[in-house]
């Protein structure tokens, strides 16, 4: 109930979010007509359609998102064709004649015709312009979809998108409501029905132009980041969904957070059998949230380990829950040699279905829980940093838990490759996904889920990056189709990472990387060597760049001299 609620809150505020631009004249374009048989059936038919269509773009994969791109670019001639109409009344009278005919037989309402706005008219033109909509990527939507794309489809999923358009409903239901009365004022008071329908039907191209030009998922997306994500990121904080800080180190005892939940549901565990909660009764226990790609995890584990490592003979249980973030980290094999590679000991639970995710209520990575030795969880720390903190809890509860000779001081680890710690002084570049479903700050138009050739620019700015090569542009990745395609981009940091793997058919992949267009030399990452070169033979995180002087803006290329590349995200530290 409290994710329904928060999924119906988070639709309401897109009403105030630069991103639903487009919609409104769509909407307040009926706004002279009677809300019960234009303007519900317009929002209905957005609603619906659009819930129908997230979910299976989130679920159904690439087949499902071409076909919500043909429904996209129909929606658009459609309302294209609505903004034509508006301005020029001769050609409404032409067009609407079957429309009209068609919603007559729909409602056996042959005396109405469009411009009055018959239910199956409206409730039509209410599909088409859910396919456009585009709503915000907030916190709470991101929750929704990621869950979807993760843990596949369910009629939980639905409810919740169903939920997130319903408040998007709501909101123009007000809006419409109250926007009609002075619209229809000023249309008496002004004595300009016919300017003001023209102007709705500029409005309108206007909207069809700006969602032609991605500025609906591009511009107007990233401006409402600024105006709701801080309402609904507060939501998520008091449903315990989003981020926040224990103050765990003052001079009272530790706060109960709850019982911990069970540690069932993982497909398998490696280090360990399956672990219960009888089994761990009476130990201290840190769970550790993780996944093999993620780099703020990877720089965790060293002192993951060393807890480990120094606490066992006191009583303290380490449990890293393995969560994936893309679809090849679901893989018990990839994570088995994940954790090999890593040299991990301690138990580790493989959640491929995030079925320990979602019993703690986890949304990051990585994600620390201390659990006592009743069970309960006193402290959470989400992602990484804050190390002596995180261990001095351990101590706190080991000493509770009657540990008679509890180890002082902390642990002092050094990181080696992508485990090294970073440097948090100089990072003015973050993640940055190459997949369409989170990607952002891409120099040119996507082409989504099918082959196109890119060509890259001659500059980019900071955190820009580009494509050059025949890629196929997919939701959660990028796929070169042909050899010698490459990817661009101007960062500052010291460290470049990149997800990477070699494809469907588990080819090596050859690469070379440059740095301002020459080799990178004493630059060079582990993953490559002072020339540049390099080899993709497995789904995981490549260190590429690693400078060894001071941090600048660089541009940075890796270009793949085989094909079949995946390339999911780049990271920096």
């Amino acid at each position: 109930m409290i994710l329904l609620l928060l999924a119906y809150l988070g639709g309401a505020f897109t009403i105030v979010s630069p991103c639903i631009l487009p919609v409104l004249p769509f909407v307040f374009a009926r706004a002279d007509k009677p809300f019960v048989k234009s303007g519900l059936p317009l929002l209905l038919g957005m609603a619906a359609t659009f819930a129908g269509v997230a979910t299976l773009a989130a679920v159904g994969g690439s087949w499902a998102v071409r076909a919500n791109g043909v429904g996209r670019a129909a929606a658009m001639a459609v309302l294209g064709l609505f903004g034509l109409m508006l301005i020029f009344p001769s050609l409404s009278d032409r067009l609407t004649r079957p429309l009209v005919a068609l919603g007559a037989r729909l409602t056996n309402s042959a005396d109405r015709d469009a411009r009055d706005g018959s239910f199956a008219a409206s409730l039509l033109l209410g599909v088409a312009t859910g396919l456009l909509w585009a709503p915000c990527a907030g916190p709470i939507l991101g929750l929704i979809l990621t869950a979807a794309a993760l843990k596949g489809a369910s009629l939980g999923t639905t409810g919740l998108l169903l939920a997130y358009a319903a408040g998007a409903g709501t909101s123009l239901a007000l809006a419409l409501l109250v926007g009609g009365r002075v619209f229809a004022a000023m249309k008496r008071a002004l004595k300009a029905g016919e300017w003001i329908r023209r102007g709705l039907g500029v409005l309108v191209l206007a909207g069809v132009a700006a969602i032609g030009l991605h500025l609906d998922t591009g511009l107007l997306t990233r401006l409402s980041a600024v105006s709701t994500s801080r309402l609904e990121a507060a939501l998520l904080r008091r449903a315990h969904l989003g981020p926040h800080d224990s103050d765990v180190m003052g001079s009272g005892p530790l706060p109960v957070e709850g019982m911990a939940p069970p540690l069932e549901g993982a497909v398998t565990w490696i280090n360990s059998p399956p672990l219960t909660r009888q089994a761990l009764k009476g130990k201290v226990v840190l769970v550790d949230f993780w996944t093999y790609s993620c780099i703020n995890c990877l720089r965790s584990l060293p002192y993951v380990k060393a807890w480990a490592a120094k606490y066992a003979d006191q009583g303290l249980v380490v449990i890293g829950v393995h969560t994936p973030e893309f679809a090849f980290e679901r893989e018990p094999d990839n994570v088995r040699k994940a954790v090999r590679d890593l040299g991990l000991t301690f138990p580790v639970a493989v959640d491929s279905h995030h079925r320990i995710w979602d019993a703690f209520h986890n949304n990051y990575w990585p994600a620390d829980y201390f659990i006592d030795g009743q069970g309960r969880i006193r402290a959470h720390h989400f992602g990484e940093g804050d190390e002596v903190q995180s261990e001095r809890i351990i101590q706190r509860l080991l000493a509770e838990n009657g540990d008679p000779a509890l180890k002082e001081g902390v642990v002092s680890v050094q990181g080696q490759g992508a485990t090294a710690a970073a440097d948090m002084s100089d990072i003015r570049s973050g993640e940055t996904y190459l997949g369409y479903g989170r990607g952002e700050n891409f120099v040119g138009d996507v082409v989504r889920d099918l082959p196109h050739l890119y060509a890259a620019p001659h500059l980019l700015q900071r955190n820009a990056w580009s494509l050059s090569g025949i890629w196929t542009v997919g939701a959660e990745h990028a796929s070169l189709d042909r050899a010698g395609g490459a990817v661009a981009f101007r960062f500052h940091a010291r460290d470049l990472h990149m997800v990477l793997s070699p494809g469907p058919d588990g080819k090596p992949v050859r690469f070379h990387v440059l740095l301002d267009g020459h080799p990178p030399g004493a630059d060079h990452g582990v993953d490559t060597d002072a020339q540049g070169q390099g080899v993709v033979r497995g789904q995981r995180l490549y260190q590429l760049v690693r400078q060894s002087g001071p941090v600048a803006d660089r541009t940075f290329e890796i270009v793949f001299d085989d094909p079949g590349v995946q390339a999911f995200t780049f990271t920096f530290g």
